[in-house]
């Protein structure tokens, strides 16, 4: 059956391809209308913070905040990755949160160094950072009340335990609340030519995470040690000849040239980090604790107190052995399990654990953590 003129006249509209114009005005049109929501999300949270303001800040709002945003970001696919949608929610939670409770977070800094990064997926952008410059004084920014949270490195696939935060742990008692399981790439970063480069600056495990890499493309160069990974681009800026490995994102910041990405000798690089300080965390369903031990040095100590997870039918996830410094022979033990503390099978384990310790402690309780991209 043949059209009409006005079915032909309405097919020809439909048909009509789209101006970039037309296209412009609905990006702004878009733009407005998530700015109205994004100011109406905003005023629902001040005026829930009025009537609630504990509900903010807190490590049981981080927790479900985190959550909330991945489980968003899966359920609308399109043409942002689920990564992408999960940053834009984080930050707008993040600010929403700075109207009511502004938080203080102590990280290895400078800014842009890894544990910047991994505080940028728990806190997001919208919280006032403190950088600092070893691990210890992140920890002493908590146990002070100078900051609410502090993030510490805890173990590398590659290199291993970090030395340094195990040792704060026995040191200043404080509370994992959170742990954060971070790919880490690293980044070859400079203002010369990568056959110009004649030093090259980062932390020792940065390093030492790409010294295969280093010796094949860059074995006339010297490599320097330095506090952190900013700390080097810095350097790297200033210096004439000088490279840094770092971060893509301390590249841009410090105005380098990326010279060659992806340079550490594993692919499968991780690091994990934990949150110290805020209220102990609630029971998520899929959770870990952390403790540290030590027992008797004498023939079968170890393996009876590590029986008693199998015992109680406990699985381990981590597992470290720490010198203690000034003892000949002496060793704290450092385990991971799954399971909440407030979980019966761990808090049997845990008090079995500790009839056969001569000092135990546990660090906390937090989610299982879930694998992100720096």
């Amino acid at each position: 059956m043949a059209k009409s003129s006005a079915e032909r006249k309405r097919s020809s509209r439909r048909e009509k391809p789209v101006t970039p114009a037309e296209l412009r005005n609905r990006l702004m049109r878009l733009d407005m209308q998530l700015i109205e929501l994004i100011q109406q999300r905003a005023q629902c949270a001040v005026e829930l913070g009025k009537l609630a303001p504990e509900e903010f800040g807190s490590t049981a709002e981080l927790d479900s905040a985190q959550a909330t945003a991945r489980q968003l970001a899966e359920r609308c696919p399109g043409a942002l990755s689920t990564h992408q949608l999960e940053s834009l929610l984080r930050d707008v939670y993040s600010s929403c949160r700075s109207l009511v409770h502004p938080l203080r977070v102590a990280i290895l800094g400078p800014v842009y160094s890894y544990s910047h990064l991994a505080a940028l997926h728990r806190f997001g952008q919208n919280v006032e950072y403190v950088p600092v410059g070893t691990i210890p004084a992140v920890f002493e920014e908590v146990q002070l009340r100078h900051a609410q949270y502090g993030l510490v490195p805890i173990e590398n696939s590659t290199d291993g335990r970090v030395a340094d935060t195990l040792d704060m742990f026995t040191r200043i008692k404080t509370t994992i609340t959170g742990v954060i399981e971070m790919r880490i790439h690293h980044t070859l970063l400079g203002r010369c030519g990568r056959g110009e480069v004649r030093e090259v600056y980062s932390r020792p495990q940065a390093l030492s995470q790409c010294r295969n890499w280093l010796a094949q493309h860059l074995p006339g160069a010297r490599t320097i040690e330095v506090t952190s990974t900013s700390t080097a681009a810095q350097l790297a800026r200033e210096k004439p000849g000088a490279a840094a490995i770092a971060s893509r994102q301390a590249g841009s910041y410090y105005g380098l040239e990326v010279l060659a990405e992806n340079i550490e000798d594993n692919p499968g690089n991780l690091t994990r980090f934990a949150v110290i300080g805020g209220e102990p965390a609630k029971r998520s369903g899929k959770d870990r604790t952390a403790i540290w031990f030590q027992v008797e040095h004498r023939p079968g100590a170890l393996a009876e107190a590590m029986n008693v997870f199998r015992r109680n039918s406990v699985n381990l996830t981590w597992i470290e052995s720490f010198p203690i410094p000034g003892h000949e022979r002496a060793y704290l033990f450092f385990v991971e399990m799954e399971g909440h503390n407030h979980d019966a099978r761990v808090r049997r384990a845990v008090a079995a654990l500790g009839r056969h310790a001569l000092r135990m402690e546990v660090l906390g309780s937090f989610p299982a953590p879930v694998l992100v991209e720096d």
